[in-house]
């Protein structure tokens, strides 16, 4: 299990009218498998195909068609459920889910109520302000997804597409743990984060290949406590649960408004009723969908037409010894190796693609600060300004760290560097033969500097009677004869001599 080294976040307090109030949140993720074919099927999990084009004679729910398990697609729920430090059970089984739906074309979904293939779990979610916390994951089980329905194509009609019925999702159902919006936000941000590395889901949301339905009830402050103590959940209010968010800042928007609209029921002396709600962003407010069902609305039973799955632990063992190195464990790594800061080093971690060029530039600029500096401060923002991603970057991890070496060896200053930069972003190119060919190479003879100095100090007697009584003046002088050089003299050596000169 994850070691907390982190104080742990206050709970988000929302006054009411007449007292104040805690909210209590459980999430459950709902993660596309990432595999080329479904669940129980061979169709392709190609996003963007043409409606009902990737759809095997299973998946549209034909009479007599049997469902195949993709070992693939256990694979994935194995592997994520080890990066989440969880339980890996050898043994599970599927059920039938039963509902009725007009993109549900079995009229039922295979799922894993009873005996799901992961069991308990954590994720340490940190929240950028020195606070983290420890989230318990209760479970994670396989499950079907159902087709989507499209009511705006025509003013009569509704149609129906099948293409992602039988795509393959893990469901991650956390214990009811997090205590705000922004915590929630975060521990979905760090799910994503997590899968990513593994390579077990591509975390789009937009394309709603990772969405969340939020558990939220208020409690008194103080009852929470008991509940962790006792696990007893009538310490806790009514929960309301919130359907497939597929937005970091709908999330919290949704919790903030739900959490108020319960306490205001609840100070008006109403009772909450459980419920499933949708979020209307446009809004800013979540409406009744439906009563909430239980288990046994959905008359749950094993599925006949699959044995129980079981799994040898050599083939666990072997998936966790191929597992990558994971978030927590690089971002330590890149402080004890590279002397980065906690802030930093979470930057760098928080994408696999930018972690992997961070560490080529360092190893290969051999000065893990310098890297990251420039990684962090130079790229990424003229990256973000330019709307492109890591993976689209003009300037390369070698020739990053060719400019890195060019300033360690004094070659260039830090306003060159800058400039080589741009160079590089926009024309490509070797820095070295850059500066060479391009005269950019700075000036270190101390002769030539001196010459300089001593032009700047003979015109302008002014100034230099004001730097011998101000000494900070003395900055104004070392400004001209970077400006008399074109930004090539070095630095530290223009310094020394106006201050050696001045009788500084």
């Amino acid at each position: 299990m994850l070691d907390l080294s982190y104080e742990a976040p206050k709970p988000k307090v929302i006054a009411g009218a007449k007292s104040d109030w805690e909210l209590v949140i459980g999430m459950e993720v709902h993660a596309q498998v990432a595999t080329r074919a479904k669940l129980f099927s061979g169709a392709s999990t190609k996003f963007g195909a043409e409606p009902n084009s990737n759809v095997a004679f299973v998946d549209a729910g034909m009479p007599g068609m049997l469902p195949v398990i993709n070992e693939a697609c256990v694979a994935q729920a194995v592997r994520t459920g080890l990066g989440l430090k969880a339980e890996i059970n050898l043994i599970s089984a599927f059920d039938r889910k039963n509902y009725f739906y007009p993109d549900l074309p079995q009229g039922y979904q295979i799922s894993q109520l009873y005996h799901p293939i992961v069991g308990e779990g954590e994720v340490l979610v940190e929240l950028g302000d020195g606070t983290a916390r420890i989230v318990r994951i209760e479970r994670i089980h396989l499950e079907q997804d159902a087709g989507k329905s499209i009511h705006d194509m025509d003013p009569a009609l509704s149609f129906v597409d099948l293409n992602r019925t039988g795509v393959a999702l893990m469901e991650i159902v956390s214990r009811p743990d997090i205590r705000g919006p922004e915590e929630a936000a975060a521990y979905v941000s760090k799910l994503r984060q997590i899968m990513l590395y593994l390579g077990t889901c591509d975390g789009n949301m937009q394309n709603g290949n990772l969405r969340a339905d939020v558990n939220v009830s208020v409690c008194a402050p103080g009852a929470y406590e008991k509940f962790r103590e006792t696990g007893d959940f009538s310490h806790l209010g009514t929960r309301c649960e919130i359907k497939n968010m597929n937005s970091l800042r709908f999330i919290q928007q949704a919790i903030e408004y739900e959490a108020r609209r319960q306490i205001a029921i609840i100070e008006n002396g109403g009772t909450v009723d459980q419920e499933t709600r949708l979020y209307d962003p446009d809004k800013g407010e979540t409406r009744s969908m439906r009563s909430k069902e239980e288990a046994h609305d959905y008359r749950y039973f094993p599925d006949p037409d699959l044995l129980p799955l079981e799994i040898e632990q050599a083939w666990v063992d072997d998936i966790r010894a191929n597992l990558p190195e994971l978030p927590d464990a690089k971002k330590a790594r890149f402080i004890g190796d590279f002397g980065l800061s906690d802030y930093d080093a979470s930057v760098l971690t928080a994408d696999v693609t930018a972690s992997a060029f961070f560490e080529e530039v360092a190893a290969t600029a051999k000065d893990g600060k310098l890297a990251a500096n420039w990684v962090i401060n130079e790229l990424f923002g003229r990256l973000k300004k330019d709307e492109r991603e890591i993976s689209d970057s003009p300037v390369s991890p070698a020739q990053l760290a060719g400019i890195i070496a060019l300033i360690k060896a004094g070659d260039i200053s830090g306003k060159i560097a800058k400039d080589l930069f741009e160079i590089v972003y926009t024309e490509g190119g070797d820095p070295a033969q850059i500066v060479e060919a391009r005269g950019m190479k700075q000036v270190t003879d101390t002769g030539a500097i001196e010459a300089a100095v001593d032009e700047i100090i003979a015109a302008n007697p002014t100034q230099v009677e004001k730097a011998k009584q101000n000494p900070k003046l003395a900055g104004w002088f070392v400004g001209q004869v970077m400006k008399a050089t074109g930004g090539k003299a070095n630095p530290a050596a223009v310094n020394q001599l106006v201050s050696q000169k001045l009788g500084l």
